[in-house]
């Protein structure tokens, strides 16, 4: 392939690297932005310049350091039009400040069935990744919860009381709310 043809080599190349270094697959990124793994292959191989809404998206998803994030934004040739997310008042050249820091959170209502269930624990408490099988020897990340261990066993608790009631009683009422639950 000529330069022609892969106009964002360099930006690709960069995506790339991230992500082996996070150790994600091509399908477990393209999930976690909502773009077919197609797609994301052509944006790391160069041909393809990713939207902003997406760039922004894995920059988040990678949790790529500022200057870094200014850099993607640069190499996909959006210089001119910054957000308010990457840049900084000053110039881009200046480290950022904790106060210029925007979390885009998404929220999606809809039920998302897991066959597989992988959990990471740590001193600080755990992370519950559910995974859908996508092939014989791969899982898809479609959903990563994480919480302490108090957290976790109120959970626990929660769930055994829904499944005897499921098991026993039948009925699809919800659970009261427990009280250490918090709205």
């Amino acid at each position: 392939m000529n330069e022609a043809s892969t106009p964002f080599i360099t930006l690709g190349n960069h995506l790339k690297y991230v992500r082996e270094q996070s150790r994600q697959t091509l399908i477990e990124v393209s999930g976690a932005v909502e773009i077919d793994a197609q797609r994301l292959e052509r944006i790391e191989a160069g041909i393809e310049r990713p939207a902003e809404d997406i760039l922004l998206l894995l920059i988040s998803h990678f949790g790529v350091a500022d200057r870094e994030a200014v850099q993607l934004w640069e190499l996909a040739d959006y210089d001119s039009d910054m957000p308010d997310q990457i840049k900084h008042e000053g110039g881009a050249d200046q480290q950022f400040s904790a106060k210029n820091v925007v979390m885009l959170v998404g929220f999606d209502t809809r039920s998302i069935y897991s066959d597989g269930l992988d959990i990471i624990w740590n001193k600080a408490g755990m992370t519950l990744n559910f995974t859908q099988a996508t092939g014989p020897s791969q899982n898809l990340s479609v959903a990563r919860i994480g919480m302490s261990y108090e957290q976790a066993e109120q959970v626990l608790h929660d769930l055994q009381q829904a499944v005897l009631r499921a098991k026993y009683i039948g009925d699809t009422k919800l659970l009261p709310p427990s009280s250490s639950h918090k709205a």
